[in-house]
């Protein structure tokens, strides 16, 4: 489905899994994307992340604000997929099915809280390696040396946008790996260092402002200023309609 420049999977989260797991069985590489009202704004200004969107295998609603948007379009998505709901997910699934995954992204100390994490819960066998996720451009040839090396099948990003979409652009021929996806600050949450929305406020689509009272020097500029522009480019798109 169209919308919003962004050619949307259009699937629930179980046919997702699905489709990823369908892919892994057969020795597939898959892509995904997700896509929040930040993307979207990305997406109207720089052409480079409007090809990254249409390369990927996968692309799905991540924030409620894209998800509402589809229905004012009138083209309703079927779910909102929060990219942090997948990810445990396919870590759960992962272990169920003898899956091995590269963990990248992070400060270290994140992401050894989250490989521990794992670890308690689901064992060893499914975790393939980890990286934090402080490197130069120079060092990406080791890193995919060392993804390769570790036989996982899926590899989880923790990298901001656009860094984790140049990443996979990069590199994304030269993995073994037959899913990649790019989870964000999903490492932090599940390393518990930052706390999820409560429901509620995940439900009235106002994650966003709990991250910013979280985190209130490094994301109040950011969404005072992507807010209004993705409400503008909404609004332009219903006029166009």
């Amino acid at each position: 489905m169209k919308l919003l420049r962004c050619n949307f999977s259009n699937l629930t989260k179980e046919e997702t899994i699905d489709k990823i797991v369908k892919s892994i069985d057969q020795n597939k590489k898959i892509v995904y994307m997700d896509i929040n009202a930040d993307k979207v704004v990305t997406i109207y200004k720089d052409p480079n992340m409007q090809k990254y969107v249409d390369e990927a295998d996968i692309v799905n609603p991540d924030g409620m604000a894209v998800f509402w948007a589809s229905k004012f379009l009138g083209k309703p998505l079927k779910e909102r997929i929060a990219g942090v709901d997948l990810f445990v997910e396919l870590i759960k699934v992962s272990a169920e099915k003898g899956y091995r995954i590269y963990f990248l992204g992070a400060k270290q100390e994140v992401i050894e809280l989250m490989i521990e994490k794992i670890r308690r819960e689901y064992g060893d066998s499914v975790i393939g390696g980890y990286r934090n996720g402080y490197f130069s451009e120079e060092d990406e040839e080791n890193i995919c040396n060392e993804i390769n090396k570790s036989n996982s099948q899926l590899l989880f990003l923790g990298i901001t946008s656009p860094k984790k979409e140049y990443f996979i652009e990069r590199n994304k021929d030269k993995l073994n790996v037959n899913f990649i996806m790019g989870v964000g600050g999903s490492f932090d949450v599940v390393s518990g260092k930052i706390k999820r929305a409560p429901l509620i406020m995940q439900k009235l689509g106002l994650e966003w402002l709990f991250r910013i009272y979280q985190e209130p020097k490094r994301l109040w500029k950011r969404y005072a200023k992507t807010n209004p522009i993705f409400i503008y480019i909404v609004l332009k798109e219903r006029l166009k309609k």
